[in-house]
């Protein structure tokens, strides 16, 4: 087998590994050029991707849009934070050292993260609560029209400004002394 052959035998496998290996690692952009010497026998192949530089683009983007959201506690003091879009304001109040318990830390079984939204405009924003949302709400204490719980409300751009009112108590169901921890 002549040098040449073997050449091109191994540009041929390594063409057919590089797609393989595309086609398995997931759905992404790859282009093949394909780059000849004047020759015309030595074949070079550049392969790059669009996809991560894209994802890391896209990433990069959403961590950094955030919207203005105040937390008013039971004594009427102001908190303003910025929270990134798709975050919960309960996790938004854990990373901001803001009193919003959490016991069951956002699996829908308690409602010790009850906010009230303190302007119609903005619980009107909001898609309307779920069943199961429902029957934690109704075990609130303070319970108002817009109340909702801090875990199923989440940042979009829509609610940038908004402001959330914690009520006076919680009914605890975790052990005296707990403090949550962020995630």
């Amino acid at each position: 087998m002549s040098l040449s052959k073997i050449s091109q035998l191994g540009a041929m496998l390594l063409r057919h590994h590089v797609l393989r290996a595309a086609l398995i690692s997931g759905p992404r952009t790859t282009y093949m050029h394909e780059v000849s010497s004047q020759s015309g026998q030595i074949q070079k192949y550049h392969f790059f991707s669009t996809t991560a530089a894209d994802k890391a683009h896209e990433e990069g983007k959403k961590e950094t849009e955030k919207i203005s959201v105040t937390f008013v506690d039971k004594d009427g003091e102001e908190k303003h934070i910025q929270v990134p879009i798709g975050m919960s304001m309960l996790e938004a109040a854990h990373e901001n050292d803001i009193d919003l318990e959490g016991a069951c830390e956002g699996s829908l079984a308690c409602s010790t993260c009850h906010v009230i939204v303190m302007d119609t405009e903005y619980y009107n924003k909001l898609e309307d609560p779920t069943d199961e949302e429902n029957d934690m709400l109704d075990l609130a204490f303070g319970l108002t029209e817009t109340s909702r719980l801090g875990c199923q409300v989440i940042a979009e751009p829509e609610l940038d400004g908004i402001r959330l009112a914690l009520p006076a108590a919680t009914r605890n169901f975790a052990v005296d002394g707990y403090v949550p921890k962020p995630h």
